[in-house]
């Protein structure tokens, strides 16, 4: 057992030993041990606590300086805790920052374990990301599944119980491909390293270890699990959730697989099926995960083309995501929170009672539909432009309807049918409807604020970004005339249409199966098989058996038994009985007649002697 703890007590030690820099601390450490010590801190200075941890972490994060740390050797192979660049920093920026944001949003959670998981769940995304080695990724990539399933089955209800057990077992699915690459890399390379791999050449370890990213990364169609798990998270879970499993394994493929160009055809197909399973969606959460699945393909296609500006593109675009869907996430969450509904069909004309919650959504969806002046504006259109300089003109304009799409769906169905449009609440729900507590209208506020000011002032996102002379090539016309004139016709157009079709999409309580249908069909036909074909024959066989086999059987063991009965039983029986008759006579001759005999013959002797002693 002491030789399995080795590598984490190492690691542990490592971050408060000495290396080449001095000090170090891993940001994860501390949000475990926050975590930990959660339910021991007395109850009046929980809030306290609640804030004072994930800015300890974020404080740690960007204290970081660029470099290899906590470094242990285990076994034969070299565990790298701690390895700090420009791309692993601007992904460790925005997750400590949303650390901060879903805290303060949640802190009225008075059930202590559920913050302690949900910081778990963070540090397990920020090992993840400062690995530098596949063992050491590995570890933190199975703490997230692990850890955030319970955000799931904390809601309580019968449906989040089993969307938590699928979430589990499709994550421990994509562990155990993660694995198994990770084992075929090592024994083809015979290194740990978590580097790029071979993306023109890939081997079979490679494709399995990409297999694994893009499970987490909801790739179609290994996605379904994505909107039935943030579907039914708890109302601050689903704000952790939406901000780390996906980027972390966005940031995962920019590692390992950038260039690789199969995922520029997985991503533009992202993009676009997400948006169209958004039309059909009732629930509002569903849409806006449908909505990650579209946001993610867009970073998925500028990893796949591999260049510095798309690269710049995906990091730009992951920051900004988390942000805008973090708040959009906040937003439709505190509806639950307050009137315990997310369908818009049990919602609507909620303005006069939430005005600060709409206002605060409505920030998100235009971030999310990239209009100018918010945070998807001078993200989203990196990778678009990315796509055209790479002479892929499929993947920008693809990408570009996918963006309208997402304007109609996210910047105008969920504002419409939650906080205008006909009102379903019931009477219950609508005296329930309030503006929620000022946390959650705080969270709100900040990442509202953060969504505009990205928007607005470019260089605080694009000096983060990897590729610097790129970024600031790009900074030049992000706002040029043609872009923004651009932008604003296909967004107005989309507009336009909603309202001119608005009848049409007006939301319908029905259910959408997605990839459902096929795991359905498919279980269904598995059933079928298993009660119909499968059972006759296995019927069959036990006919044969019983009348071929076990007739047969039961004849030769009566016929064994008359032959054990008879023969083997009267041979050993009618031994047994000379036997014993034997021995009754021995016995008498031992008892009489034999002792009889050997008087007489002593007798004779002793005559015979003194005969022989008189005549000598």
């Amino acid at each position: 057992m002491s030789d399995l703890l080795a590598p984490f007590m190492a690691a542990l030690s490592s971050d408060l030993s000495l290396p080449s820099s001095g000090f170090w601390l891993h940001p994860a450490l501390i949000l475990i041990a926050g975590a930990l010590l959660l339910p021991l801190v007395p109850e009046k200075l929980r809030k306290g606590w609640l804030l004072l941890i994930p800015a300890l972490t974020f404080w740690r994060i960007v204290a970081l300086a660029k470099g290899t740390f906590g470094v242990v050797p285990f076994l034969k192979f070299t565990l790298t805790f701690g390895r700090v660049d420009a791309l692993s920093n601007v992904f460790l920026y925005i997750m400590g920052l949303m650390c901060i944001i879903g805290s303060l949003y949640g802190m009225h959670v008075k059930r202590a374990v559920e913050h302690s998981v949900a910081w778990i769940y963070v540090a397990g995304s920020l090992g993840a990301i400062l690995a530098g080695d596949l063992i050491t990724l590995f570890l933190f990539w199975e703490l997230m599944a692990l850890s955030s399933v319970f955000l799931i089955w904390f809601r309580g209800r019968e449906e989040s119980l089993g969307a938590g057990y699928r979430y589990l077992l499709v994550h421990m699915a994509g562990g155990v491909a993660l694995l198994a690459g990770i084992m075929l890399h090592y024994k083809a390379t015979g290194s740990m390293e978590f580097a790029l791999f071979d993306v023109k050449h890939p081997s079979i370890g490679a494709w399995l270890v990409m297999i694994g990213f893009i499970l987490n990364a909801a790739v179609p169609p290994f996605h379904a699990w994505l909107p039935d798990a943030y579907g039914e998270a708890t109302f601050n879970g689903s704000v952790f959730m939406c901000a780390f499993t996906t980027k972390t394994a966005v940031y995962a493929l920019i590692r390992g697989f950038a260039g690789m160009e199969i995922l520029i055809a997985l991503g533009v197909a992202m993009a676009l099926y997400g948006v169209v399973y958004a039309v059909l969606e009732n629930d509002c959460r569903r849409l806006l995960a449908y909505h990650i699945v579209s946001q993610v393909g867009y970073m998925v296609a500028g990893v796949g083309l591999g260049t510095e500006l798309a690269i710049n593109g995906a990091c730009a675009h992951a920051f900004a995501h988390i942000l805008y869907k973090g708040l959009l996430f906040m937003g439709c969450g505190s509806v639950l929170f307050m009137t315990g509904k997310s369908k818009f069909t049990e919602l609507g004309g909620l303005w006069e009672k939430m005005p600060w919650t709409f206002l605060f959504t409505l920030i998100g969806g235009l971030s999310i539909s990239a209009f100018p002046l918010f945070s998807g504006f001078v993200s989203k259109s990196m990778i678009v432009a990315a796509g055209f300089e790479d002479h892929k003109l499929w993947v920008g304009f693809l990408l570009m309807l996918a963006s309208a799409g997402t304007f109609l769906h996210t910047g105008l169905k969920v504002p419409y049918f939650i906080w205008f449009g006909k009102n379903h609440c019931s009477k219950e729900t609508w005296q329930r409807a309030a503006e929620p507590p000022w946390n959650m209208n705080a969270a709100m506020a900040i990442t509202a604020g953060l969504c505009i000011f990205i928007g607005s002032y470019t260089p605080y996102l694009y000096d983060m970004l990897p590729y610097q002379e790129p970024a600031h090539e790009y900074a030049k016309v992000v706002y040029g005339s043609y872009h923004v004139s651009e932008t604003l016709q296909i967004l107005l157009f989309t507009a336009l249409g909603f309202f001119l079709l608005i009848k049409k999409l007006e939301p319908e309580a029905k259910i959408s199966l997605d990839l459902d249908w096929p795991y359905r069909k498919a279980g269904q036909a598995v059933l079928w098989l298993s009660r119909k074909p499968i059972q006759a024959v296995d019927n069959l066989v036990g006919e044969i058996y019983r009348y071929g086999g076990i007739s047969s059987l039961m004849s030769a063991a009566r016929a064994s038994a008359v032959f054990d009965g008879r023969v083997i039983d009267g041979v050993v029986d009618g031994l047994a009985s000379s036997i014993r008759d034997l021995g009754g006579r021995l016995r008498t001759a031992q008892r009489g007649a034999l002792q009889e005999n050997l008087t007489v013959a002593f007798g004779v002797a002793a005559v015979l002697v003194v005969i022989l002693v008189v005549m000598l």
